[in-house]
């Protein structure tokens, strides 16, 4: 999603429906700035341990990149406040799983153990590299994912049913749907094969609970068999009969809780009278895909046609085996699926920027409440944006970072006296200058993507050109503003990933 491009450098500053400037508050860009923050209990030149959320204290290594401004979004947990839009729908979709236990409280810091070993991730998988995972110290890292936490509570057996809600967190791109730290939920219903007996088949009892669901009456598109030898095969030692008929409580359950939401969001967007054209009175429509995903098969994605478009709500599947034989259960068989609770909560509200969920301005959180129905969030004001851009060449000297990625101090925080490591063209990646950003620029940019890039036919040398837009949710910037984070955001670029400015 990208805003109209305006004139480069140029801050608009009076734009027909903006509410009034408000006086400059003397505040950082991060709205939680202040609230919590992380504690460098070492002294000297380099961190060695760092506190996370006032109650845990961590040993740090050459592998730290977690800037403090993330560690201090760890006590937030904006899924568990009192009438946040998260919070609500975490909630809504609780409903729809009667009997399943909840974890909504599991502490983000896991062991690389849980969060990429006991998983199966590849040793060389792109997701534990620094460039795209927050790591404390070589063995430990902010939670990537909510299935960190799925072969624990696979292990645990406390409910043949679960949902996990938490908040993870990862290195990405800049942009009105992107944010460092978001919330997953995920959900897993399995069952004991020794419940089988010599009346009914562990595949009948599992029909019979199919036969419990609520039934809907909207349309559901699902061309394609349950299992197929290529495209979604059955694992070895799961019989078809059980996979087909675990497949359909899977479907029917979940499309159980799509239809309660997006009957929501339909009946707010009728409230609000913005069902106006063809596509947003369109019924309802659901759609199921296969997919692929490495902890399970045969897998489906679960698409919904909404105000003209279909839009990809969740993925899910049936475990794989060898997650469940290594919880230690491995009679048990069953479902799981995953969805991201601010993507859901931005259809049913209506909310067009997911830096939103983190404002603590009223306007924003006056507006929802668990005791009303649902209700489209209506925009408080539209500030004007600031466009500006930066170019620069890669650095042609070499790096080296046992971790990977940028330089071991890029984001940490420890303190800057010792000299800065640069990176070469081969070591770039666009998430660090994401990174740069996000720390200098916190909330006050909205979107930074790449405009423009070549390699100079003569000498090799590469060149970017990255556009950052900036824009408050909350007030008018004023150019001063602007200009004085760009400068700061040049000069990060430079000190952290020695790149010459062009």
């Amino acid at each position: 999603m990208r805003i109209p491009r305006i004139t480069l450098g140029i801050c608009q500053h009076a734009s027909r429906g903006v509410a009034s400037r408000l006086p400059r508050p003397s505040v950082a860009p991060w709205p939680w700035q202040g609230v919590a923050r992380a504690r460098n209990i070492s002294s000297g030149t380099a961190q060695k341990e760092v506190k996370v959320d006032e109650t845990k204290v961590y040993k740090t290594d050459e592998w730290m990149n977690t800037p403090s401004t993330i560690l201090a979004a760890v006590p937030r947990r904006l899924h568990l406040q009192k009438d946040h839009p998260l919070r609500i729908t975490r909630e809504l979709i609780e409903s729809r799983f009667p009997g399943f236990k909840t974890y909504n409280n599991l502490f983000p810091v896991v062991t690389i153990g849980q969060n990429f070993d006991s998983l199966g991730f590849p040793a060389d998988h792109v997701g534990r590299s620094r460039t795209d995972t927050y790591y404390l110290n070589k063995d430990t890292v902010l939670r990537t994912h909510t299935s960190a936490h799925q072969v624990d509570t696979f292990r645990a057996n406390e409910s043949a049913g679960y949902l996990i809600s938490a908040d993870v967190y990862r290195r990405d791109a800049i942009d009105r749907s992107h944010y460092p730290v978001f919330h997953q939920m995920e959900g897993a219903r399995t069952w004991d094969r020794a419940a089988a007996s010599s009346n009914k088949t562990l595949a009948e009892l599992i029909w019979d609970d199919v036969a419990k669901i609520p039934k809907h009456s909207i349309d559901v598109e699902d061309p394609n068999p349950t299992t197929h030898a290529e495209r979604n095969p059955l694992q070895d030692g799961h019989s078809a009969e059980e996979v087909e008929a675990v497949a359909a409580h899977l479907k029917r359950s979940l499309e159980d809780m799509v239809v309660t939401i997006f009957t929501a969001a339909k009946t707010a967007a009728a409230e609000a009278g913005s069902e106006t054209t063809a596509a947003a009175q369109a019924p309802l429509k659901l759609r199921w895909v296969e997919a692929y995903f490495p902890f399970t098969s045969p897998s489906w994605e679960l698409e919904v046609f909404w105000q003209g478009d279909w839009l990809e709500v969740l993925g899910s599947g049936i475990p794989q085996q060898s997650l469940l034989n290594t919880a230690g259960v491995p009679n048990r068989v069953g479902w799981a699926f995953g969805l991201g609770l601010e993507r859901i909560a931005m259809l049913l509200y209506s909310i067009p920027d997911i830096r939103l969920f983190w404002s603590t301005d009223t306007r924003f959180l006056s507006q929802f409440s668990s005791a009303g129905p649902i209700s489209r969030f209506v925009p408080f004001s539209k500030y004007p944006a600031c466009i500006k851009d930066v170019s620069f060449w890669l650095p042609q000297r070499s790096s080296s970072s046992a971790a990977g990625g940028i330089s071991r101090n890029v984001g940490a925080t420890a303190t800057a006296s010792s000299s800065p490591t640069t990176t070469t063209s081969h070591d770039f990646h666009e998430n660090d200058v994401m990174e740069i950003a996000r720390e200098v620029c916190g909330d006050l940019v909205e979107d930074v993507h790449l405009v423009d890039e070549f390699v100079h036919p003569k000498t090799g040398r590469r060149s970017m050109c990255y556009r950052t837009n900036y824009r408050s949710l909350e007030r008018t910037l004023t150019n001063e503003e602007t200009n004085e984070l760009h400068d700061k955001f040049r000069q990060q670029l430079v000190e952290k990933l020695g790149v010459e400015l062009r």
